[in-house]
C-alpha cells in the first residue's frame, strides 16, 4: 500500500476541502456532498487511513485499495474482483473516480450513498469477509491513532457509521474531471485529435452513445444515472429462471445484507436492478456507466467481459446481445472499422491529464490487444446482413 500512498500523494498534493473541485460548479457539488459529513481535512485524512487498512478484512488482506487500486485507475483492471481467501467475486470492480457524483452507487444502485456502500464490502464475505460492523470497530478501535481520530473527525468513538462516513469523505476528494475532452468544450480546439473530434460527432450521432451518456460541461460524467439492459453476456442466462430464484431468497430474507451477498457472489448477479426494485423491467439492466477516465479502467462492462473499448464498440455495433429483457434503444449501428477507431479515440480523450501516462500506456495496450483479437466483432450483424436471435430463422424454400 506504501507505493499508492505514494502515487496518490503526486495526483492528489494537496486537498482543498474549503472549495468545489476544479472544474465542478458549485452548486452541483454541494448537492453531493451529505450534511451530515461535511468535508473536513480530519474526515478526508481519516477516510483516506481507512481506505488503505487492510485490518477492515477478516484475514488482513484486503483494503478498498486492493479493489480500488490508485495506480490502475482506482480498479484492480481484473475481470471480477478477488476478495478474501481468493474468493471472486461475480462483478468488475468500478472506479472510484467521481463516483461522489453518482445518484445512487453499486452497478445495480443497490447503495444511495457514498457513505452506505463504503460500508457493505466490509461486512460481504466475500470481499472483505467481516461478520458484521461491530468486528470491523473491534479490529481498529484500540489503536491510540484511530481513538484520536474518530474524535477530531465527528467527535465520537470509533463507529461503523462513521468508518463509511470517513471512506465517503475521503472518495469525494477523487474527482477527475480535467480531461483534454472537457478543454475542448472550453473551448480549446487544439485539446484533442482530429480522430476524437469526428468520435465525438458520432458519439452524438450514427453511433448513438448520447442517448445514455449524456456529456456536456453541466453534466460531465457521461452517464444518465438510469438502468439499462445491454445484452451483455445475456445468452448466458435464464433470467426467468434467476429472477424466481431471487425472490424466494430475498422473501425469505429481506435483509441488506443478504441482498449484498446475492448481488456479488451467485449467479443472481445478473439479474442487476431486478435485485433491487424486484421490477421485471429491470431484469438484467446495470446502470450507465461513468465515461470520465474510461480509458483505464479495463476490462469493462459490470462482468467485466469486454477486454478492451474496441471490444464495447463491437459489442454495441452489433446491436448487444439479444434476450427477453433488451432495452429497447439496442440495435445495430453498421459504424465501419474507421469509424469504430474514431469513437474510441473519442473515449481515450475523456481521461484527466493527471493519469495521461496511464491513459496512453492503455491506450497502447489495448489497441494491440483489438489488433490480435477482436471476439466480439460481427459484421453481418452490425450491418443487418444476418438479423438478431428468432429472424435469423430461415424461411422454408418454396
Amino acid at each position: 500500500m506504501d507505493f499508492q500512498l505514494q502515487e496518490l500523494a503526486k495526483l492528489l498534493p494537496r486537498v482543498d476541502v474549503a472549495h468545489p473541485p476544479a472544474r465542478l460548479d458549485p452548486v452541483i457539488w454541494q448537492a453531493y456532498v451529505p450534511k451530515d459529513n461535511e468535508l473536513t481535512a480530519a474526515r478526508v485524512a481519516l477516510g483516506r487511513k481507512l481506505y488503505f487498512d487492510t485490518r477492515l478484512s477478516a484475514d488482513g488482506t484486503v483494503a478498498c485499495a486492493t479493489c480500488h487500486d490508485v495506480t490502475r485507475g482506482f480498479t484492480d483492471q481484473l475481470k471480477v474482483s478477488e476478495g478474501i481467501k481468493n474468493q471472486l467475486g461475480q462483478r468488475n470492480a468500478p472506479t472510484v473516480l467521481n463516483t461522489a457524483l453518482l445518484e445512487t452507487v453499486f452497478l445495480d444502485g443497490r447503495s444511495p450513498t457514498l457513505d452506505h456502500q463504503a460500508r457493505q464490502p466490509i461486512i460481504n464475505p466475500i470481499e472483505m469477509g467481516m461478520p458484521d460492523g461491530e468486528a470491523a470497530v473491534k479490529a481498529i478501535a484500540g489503536d491510540p491513532e484511530y481513538q484520536k481520530a474518530f474524535q477530531e473527525a465527528y467527535g465520537r468513538p470509533v463507529n461503523f457509521e462513521d468508518i463509511g462516513r470517513a471512506i465517503g469523505a475521503f472518495e469525494r476528494t477523487l474527482i477527475f474531471l480535467d480531461s483534454p475532452f472537457r478543454r475542448f468544450l472550453e473551448g480549446d480546439q487544439s485539446a484533442i485529435s482530429a480522430d476524437a473530434k469526428a468520435g465525438w460527432d458520432l458519439f452524438n450521432g450514427k453511433a448513438r452513445c448520447v442517448t445514455c451518456h449524456p456529456m456536456n460541461l453541466s453534466n460531465p460524467l457521461g452517464t444518465d444515472n438510469r438502468f439499462h439492459n445491454i445484452g451483455v453476456s445475456a445468452r448466458h442466462q435464464d433470467f426467468e429462471a434467476l429472477a424466481a430464484k431471487a425472490l424466494k431468497l430475498l422473501k425469505d430474507d429481506p435483509s441488506e445484507k443478504k441482498l449484498d451477498e446475492l448481488a456479488l457472489s451467485t449467479p443472481m448477479s445478473e439479474l442487476g436492478r431486478f435485485m433491487v426494485t424486484k421490477n421485471r423491467a429491470d431484469i438484467g439492466a446495470f446502470r450507465t456507466s461513468i465515461l470520465l477516465n474510461v480509458g483505464i479502467t479495463p476490462p469493462y462492462m459490470h462482468d467485466g467481459s469486454l477486454p478492451t473499448l474496441w471490444d464495447v464498440m463491437d459489442h454495441y455495433n452489433k446491436g448487444g446481445e439479444p434476450n427477453p429483457f433488451l432495452d429497447g434503444g439496442m440495435e445495430p449501428l453498421a459504424l465501419s472499422e474507421r469509424e469504430i477507431d474514431q469513437v474510441v479515440a473519442f473515449l481515450f480523450s475523456l481521461t484527466d491529464r493527471r493519469l495521461a501516462l496511464e491513459n496512453q500506456r492503455q491506450f497502447v495496450a489495448q489497441r494491440a490487444a483489438a489488433a490480435k483479437e477482436r471476439k466480439f466483432r460481427d459484421q453481418e450483424l452490425a450491418t443487418r446482413r444476418k438479423l438478431a436471435f428468432e429472424d435469423r430463422i430461415k424461411a422454408p424454400k418454396k
